[in-house]
C-alpha cells in the first residue's frame, strides 16, 4: 500500500485507534496529506530477553502506519539500556552490563517480525551514534536542558519531594532518547503513556537542530492477566510472544470480561472498533457470550505469533479441557521429571507449574478443584507414579497434559 492509497482522514481514523494521545494531529494530518512515506520511530530497551504483549501495543501500532505504507524504525536501545530507564522507578535502576544488552538485543531483532512486515522495517541500534560520541559531545547534549525542567517530570519530582536519591546519569535519559531522534530525523515517535516527558524531549532537540520536530503519539499500557497492573515479566502478569500457543490461548482466556475490550482494541487487527462495538451490544442484550469473544481474540493472538493450524490445535484443546468438548489428545504434552518412586499429586501439580507451591496444591485438594482426565481427585495421597501420562487440572481454566519422566 501506498501513503497515497488511503485518505489522510481514515489513515488518522486508523492511527488513533486506541491510542492515548496525538500530539500536533494537526500536523500528522499535513504530512499524510502531502503522499510522502514517513518515518515513524518507537524505541526499546532490552532489559529482557523476550517480548510480551504489553510491547505489541506499539509494535501493532507500527505495523498500522506500515500498512497505510509508510516506513517503520525500530530501534533497540543498546546504549540507553546501559543507563535504566528511570520512568516510573522509585530508586535509581541497576543498569544492565554490555553482555546482557547486546544477548536480549538479539532476541529482540528475532521476534518483532511477528508483528512488523520486515520489507518495511529497520532495525537500527542507539550505540551507532552514541558510540561514536566523546565526553564533549555528550557534555552539549547536557547543557540543552536544566535540572528544573527534568524536575518537571512527574516520577522525578516524587523522588526529590520524598528526598530519593536521583542519579546524575538518570538525568541523560530523557536526553539520549530525544537525541535518537535527531538521528534518525523521525517525523513521529511512538511510545507509552509514561513515556511523554522523554517524547516531547525529541520534539525540543529535533528543533534545537533545525529540524522539523516529529508528531508524538502515545499508547495506553497494557494491564496484565490480574486486570490491575502493567503488564509485567517480573509481576508474572505477562504473556510472551515466543510462549507455547496453548499457554496464549489459557491466559487470555483467563483475563477479566472488562479488561477483554481494552485487549481487543489495543491487540487485535481482525475485530474492529465498529464490530467490537455491536459486539458489546450483543453481550449486554445477552445474544452473546462474552466468553466466545475472547476465544476469537486468543485465536488470533496465538496465530499472530504461531501459525493458524497451532492457534486452531490450541482453542481445541482449550475446548476440550475447560468445556468437555473434544479430545485432550491436541493438547501439548509436558514431560515432568520426577524421582523413581514418583510424586503425590500436590508435589506433581506444582512441578507442573500448575500450583505456586505444595500448600496452594494441597488446598486446591481439599477444596476438591483438582481433576485428572476430568475427574475430581478424592484422594490427596495419591502417588502418580514415572510414566503416568495425563490431563492434570486446577479448577476450570489451569491444566497441562503431562508425562511424569524418571529424573
Amino acid at each position: 500500500m501506498s501513503p497515497n492509497s488511503v485518505s489522510p482522514a481514515d489513515a488518522l481514523a486508523l492511527i488513533e485507534r486506541g491510542a492515548d494521545e496525538l500530539l500536533k494531529r494537526e500536523e500528522l494530518a499535513e504530512r499524510l496529506a502531502s503522499g510522502r512515506p514517513l518515518r515513524v520511530k518507537a524505541g526499546f530497551d532490552p532489559t529482557a530477553p523476550d517480548l510480551h504483549l504489553g510491547h505489541t501495543v506499539l509494535l501493532n501500532k507500527m505495523r498500522t502506519f506500515q500498512d497505510l505504507g509508510h516506513e517503520v524504525v525500530f530501534l533497540i536501545g543498546d546504549f540507553t539500556g546501559m543507563i535504566g530507564d528511570p520512568t516510573g522507578k522509585s530508586a535509581t535502576r541497576k543498569p544492565l552490563d554490555r553482555e546482557q544488552v547486546l544477548a536480549n538485543a538479539r532476541t529482540y531483532a528475532d521476534q518483532v517480525y511477528k508483528v512488523l512486515d520486515p520489507a518495511r522495517t529497520t532495525v537500527r541500534f542507539n550505540s551507532e551514534w552514541f558510540g561514536k560520541m566523546g565526553a564533549d559531545d555528550l557534555i552539549r547534549l547536557a547543557g540543552q536542558h536544566t535540572v528544573a525542567r527534568m524536575l518537571e517530570r512527574d516520577d522525578f519530582a516524587k523522588r526529590y519531594a520524598a528526598q530519593q536519591p536521583i542519579a546524575i546519569h538518570e538525568f541523560l535519559y530523557p536526553l539520549v532518547q530525544g537525541y535518537d531522534s535527531v538521528a534518525l530525523e523521525a517525523d513521529v515517535e511512538l511510545g507509552g503513556t509514561d513515556q511523554k516527558f522523554n517524547l516531547l524531549m525529541g520534539r525540543g532537540l529535533q528543533e534545537h537542530h533545525g529540524q522539523k520536530p516529529q508528531v508524538v503519539l502515545t499508547m495506553p499500557l497494557l494491564e496484565g492477566l490480574d486486570g490491575v497492573q502493567k503488564m509485567s515479566k517480573s509481576l508474572g502478569n505477562y504473556i510472551g510472544i515466543d510462549e507455547p500457543a496453548i499457554d496464549i490461548v489459557t491466559k487470555t482466556m483467563k483475563i477479566g470480561d472488562e479488561l477483554m475490550w481494552k485487549w481487543i482494541e489495543l491487540l487485535s487487527f481482525e475485530i474492529s472498533a465498529a464490530e467490537a462495538a455491536d459486539a458489546r451490544k450483543a453481550i449486554d442484550a445477552g445474544g452473546l457470550n462474552p466468553r466466545d469473544l475472547k476465544l476469537r481474540l486468543a485465536r488470533e493472538l496465538a496465530a499472530r505469533f504461531h501459525d493458524a493450524a497451532a492457534a486452531e490445535a490450541a482453542v481445541a484443546g482449550w475446548n476440550a479441557a475447560v468445556r468437555g468438548e473434544g479430545d485432550t489428545s491436541t493438547l501439548p504434552l509436558q514431560e515432568v521429571a520426577v524421582p523413581a518412586d514418583g510424586l503425590r499429586i500436590a508435589a506433581a501439580l506444582t512441578a507442573a507449574g500448575l500450583t505456586p507451591s505444595n500448600s496452594e496444591a494441597n488446598r486446591k485438594l481439599r477444596e476438591r478443584a483438582v481433576r485428572i482426565d476430568g475427574a475430581v481427585v478424592e484422594d490427596a495421597q495419591r502417588v502418580l507414579p514415572p510414566g503416568f501420562e495425563g490431563v492434570l487440572q486446577v479448577g476450570k481454566r489451569t491444566f497441562a497434559r503431562v508425562l511424569l519422566v524418571a529424573s
